[in-house]
């Protein structure tokens, strides 16, 4: 892959300066274009060897853009060592908060490849681990794609004697001696691993979403023109995309049971609980959750709770007694409505990314990322495939938080046609709960059978081993607060008896 980028291509002076003039003229009419119609964004990565001239070719498209629209994202300073607000999450999580917006070009020098080629040549991770983290960037760029990003991946490279050359004349002279490290003359020596590992790397994620270009570093004019014109011809096609008409989607529709019958229909709705019962079962799972969340071992994980469920189910009450038993310096609501402007001009999954708690603490989510397969889908809020594709993504998001130490927990909470319309009435009767009922409850409510379908849909396709959903049979409040305390205890238990399971069997080997 890399036999094109030695053949020590080259780009005269003259040639240089007939084409750089046009070319930085463009580059900024399509920036500013990409800004005024809110397209895009485009997201360039520079990855390459060393001495290759990625620190170069960055200040060149900052030279030649309007760099107040091109936030620049350095992978030796945010990314390489990440601080403990990164450690604790999922390892894309802190490339999911460093997306520009739409309208913007956003600049990694360095990336989410950085970490798994390194990893993979000085031992850091296992293959198993470096296949895995390759598998999770491709989904990455896929969403980001899907989304309307535009994305170019450059690997700027150097032959190994061109490279070994280039620091010796950088390190000769006083004013660039101090850009070459120890750290660049061991990449030197282990050149043949890194081009090795890179080359298998590049092969396995340059996909039409996001292709990589292979650029040839050696003479910086023929780096410069080569980068700028497949950033000018990025640009142009995000802004071509954007300009077309939204057409048909040819997804197959997703269709009820034949014989009518639904999940949710096989649910007791009216379970028994009386008012003492409940009040001595809530003082013993409150505290009961109190312990386990304070528990030594709770510190090595993190707790997502995800409320959804019909409107007047009753999430409300059930995460009030959730957090009666927290400690408040450690828990966040997170209430979801519909996405702000700022939410809007990301992909849809940041605003959630967004609040993934760190190793020991816990967000509760009244409302969550499904709204994308409900309320979106019914109301026509986005396309049919792109809700479609959302069952993969949300599969993929929560396994991410899992296998980076999160306990996820999701309950549906469900009451019966009948319970809601009394339980709306009795709202509109009582002044301090008139703020709960709303005209979008009603029109919701005119929609029921196309909930429930998409709920069951929701339910088929996204409950999976590591995150299953939880059905709360909520017609009887009391009921539904306690098998939420239960349900949330019991999955810390396991997790934290999982743990301390590993941990055993990693002692004896």
């Amino acid at each position: 892959m890399f036999e094109s980028a030695e053949l020590g291509h080259h780009l005269g002076r003259e040639a240089y300066e007939a084409e750089v003039s046009e070319l930085r003229e463009a580059l900024l009419d399509a920036q500013h274009e990409l800004k005024e119609r809110a397209a895009g964004p485009v997201i360039i990565l520079i990855n390459g060897m060393d001495g290759a001239g990625r620190s170069e070719t960055l200040a060149q498209i900052d030279a030649w853009l309007d760099p107040r629209l091109v936030p620049v994202y350095a992978q030796t300073a945010m990314f390489a060592d990440p601080v403990d607000e990164a450690t604790g999450r999922p390892w894309l999580w802190r490339y999911w908060n460093a997306l520009p917006p739409r309208g913007q070009i956003g600049v990694y020098f360095g990336s989410w490849y950085s970490d798994v080629l390194f990893g993979r040549v000085y031992g850091q991770t296992t293959e198993q681990q470096a296949l895995q983290a390759l598998a999770e960037t491709l989904m990455f760029e896929k969403q980001l794609a899907a989304e309307g990003a535009s994305i170019v991946k450059f690997w700027l490279h150097l032959s190994k004697a061109d490279q070994k050359n280039r620091l010796k004349s950088l390190e000769k002279d006083p004013a660039t001696r101090w850009r070459v490290s120890e750290r660049d003359w061991q990449h030197v020596k282990d050149y043949d691993a890194i081009r090795a590992e890179a080359e298998r790397m590049l092969r396995a994620t340059s996909i039409a979403e996001s292709p990589w270009v292979v650029v040839e570093g050696l003479n910086a004019r023929y780096r410069e023109i080569t980068v700028g014109r497949t950033l000018l011809n990025m640009l142009k096609a995000g802004l071509e995309h954007n300009a077309k008409p939204v057409v048909h989607d040819d997804t197959p529709p997703l269709l009820p049971p034949v014989d009518g019958v639904m999940l949710l229909d096989t649910l007791q709705l009216d379970q028994p609980l009386d008012k003492s019962e409940y009040k001595a079962r809530l003082a013993e799972l409150q505290s009961r959750l109190a312990q386990l969340t304070r528990e030594a071992a709770f510190a090595n994980h993190s707790l997502l709770i995800a409320f959804e469920g019909n409107d007047a189910a009753g999430k409300g009450g059930a995460i009030r007694r959730l957090a009666m038993a927290l400690d408040a310096r450690r828990y966040r609501i997170i209430p979801v409505a519909a996405p702000t402007e700022e939410e809007r001009a990301k992909p849809w999954l940041w605003r959630f990314w967004r609040h993934v708690p760190k190793r020991g603490g816990i967000s509760i989510f009244d409302r969550t990322w499904y709204g994308r397969v409900l309320v979106e889908r019914v109301e026509g809020f986005c396309r049919e495939v792109d809700w479609m594709r959302a069952y993969n993504e949300i599969n993929d998001f929560e396994r991410q938080l899992h296998a980076a130490g999160a306990i996820v927990v999701k309950f549906w909470l469900t009451i019966s046609k009948e319970e809601q319309l009394a339980r709306f009435k009795a709202r509109e009767e009582t002044g301090f709960k008139r703020f709960k009922i709303t005209d979008e409850d009603w029109r919701n409510r005119d929609k029921w059978d196309d909930y429930k379908l998409a709920v069951c849909d929701m339910i088929d396709r996204t409950s999976t081993h590591h995150s299953p959903w939880t059905l709360v049979e909520a017609n009887n409040k009391y009921y539904a607060r306690i098998k939420v305390l239960e349900t949330v205890c019991a999955a810390i238990e396991k997790r934290l008896a999982e743990g301390a399971k590993g941990s055993k069997k990693g002692k004896l080997a």
